[in-house]
């Protein structure tokens, strides 16, 4: 880790209106518990992104703004070929307020009330929502279940697939082959893909080699669009902001019409446009450091549960800093665990059956040190008080 950053001492998130931190009470029914829960980090963003803020803000003018302008789309171009070694066409681009309105959006566009759209299980509950609130069909299959997935995509009404890619809530990165035969069987089967990347900058170099693959390398013919932003791996979500790539020119075109009139959001947060141009400029090295950070307090998670629950065999996902651990093999129901966290260990930790697996935890490691400790701790302790038989596994 680098001099210029410091991870280990926290920030004061209280009273910020943080949906972490002062928000913990709409989720959990109580107040003041120390929280490990929704996917943002405790971390101020870069200092290069801090200083390329404070400098729009001396100008003083907030007036309307374009998003299609050359020091936005080249500083993604520069971030693709310098992160990925991949060379995007900008003309494919698109600007939104998030990744999920983006995918709201492309949901409409492609699919009508009653349509098959597949995800992967367990699920990113933003997902779910967007996918049934819409009124479509959400059709689940295992993380990593080939054959699952080519049963659910040959079905005569699956016309999307909603790709996770690092997947969350499990942290799997999928490989260029696996992305390949993913794009061949959405292809095959004329079901077009929607590919969130949000989670993409976190791929963690733990020796074997993996990488983030954009679904831009692998994406052939079929009808497809990659939504993503900066906002997720530079912690500045507050901003609103993401940008994606459609391929078809006619797609691209309805949504951006669909975008500038239909919704009225022609002109995009400024300040979200400074973020992401010095972030993808000039923050690689913050990013570096922070996931290297991450990865120690994942590490400790691993020490950690290898110790008082070595049958686990837990190892840290592939990306990100949310740590999803299958507890069903020891036997601990999912909301004996949730009284014991809130009432006596006094932490907010998210249940799995948020995303469709119950008996699994997603604990957010993005934070110094010390509270990631006081966090496995406490879940240890809960953990421990509820130990019994055998059951189950979570599909991650």
């Amino acid at each position: 880790m680098g001099a210029p950053y410091d991870f280990d001492t926290a920030v004061d998130r209280r009273g910020t209106w943080c949906v972490q931190w002062d928000g913990v009470a709409d989720r959990f029914g109580v107040d003041g518990l120390l929280p490990f829960t929704i996917s943002d980090m405790d971390f101020a963003t870069a200092p290069e992104v801090l200083a390329a803020l404070r400098a729009r803000l001396d100008h003083g003018v907030f007036g309307y703004t374009t998003w299609w302008q050359d020091d936005f789309r080249s500083a993604i171009a520069h971030w693709y070929a310098t992160r990925y070694g991949t060379e995007i066409d900008t003309g494919q681009l698109v600007y939104a307020p998030s990744v999920l309105s983006q995918l709201s959006q492309l949901l409409q566009m492609w699919t009508v009330e009653g349509d098959g759209v597949v995800v992967h299980t367990p699920v990113y509950d933003g997902f779910r929502k967007a996918i049934t609130g819409l009124g479509r069909e959400l059709r689940g299959v295992p993380v990593g279940d080939e054959e699952a997935l080519e049963r659910e995509l040959s079905r005569g009404d699956a016309k999307v697939l909603v790709l996770c890619s690092p997947h969350n809530p499990t942290g799997r990165v999928w490989t260029a082959d696996e992305l390949a035969r993913t794009a061949a069987l959405a292809e095959r089967y004329g079901v077009a893909v929607i590919s969130d990347e949000i989670h993409a900058d976190f791929v963690h170099d733990d020796g074997a080699g993996r990488v983030h693959v954009p679904w831009t390398r692998v994406a052939g013919d079929g009808r497809w669009a990659l939504v993503t932003s900066g906002s997720k791996a530079f912690n500045f979500p507050a901003l609103t902001g993401s940008y994606g790539f459609i391929g078809d020119p006619g797609d691209r075109a309805e949504f951006l019409r669909r975008m500038e009139t239909a919704e009225g959001l022609a002109s995009p947060a400024v300040l979200s446009l400074t973020a992401h141009i010095a972030a993808y400029r000039e923050g690689a090295a913050w990013l570096d450091a922070v996931r290297a950070y991450v990865a120690g307090n994942l590490g400790y998670v691993e020490e950690r549960l290898g110790a008082a629950f070595p049958e686990l065999g837990w190892v840290p996902p592939q990306a990100g800093y949310l740590a999803w651990i299958d507890l069903r093999p020891l036997g601990v129901e999912e909301s004996a665990l949730q009284r014991v966290l809130v009432e006596r260990e006094r932490v907010a930790v998210m249940g799995g059956s948020v995303y469709g697996a119950p008996g699994c935890v997603r604990l957010n490691v993005g934070c110094p040190r010390e509270k990631a400790v006081r966090g496995v701790e406490a879940l240890v302790r809960a953990v421990e008080s509820l130990h019994s038989s055998p059951s189950g596994d979570c599909g991650a």
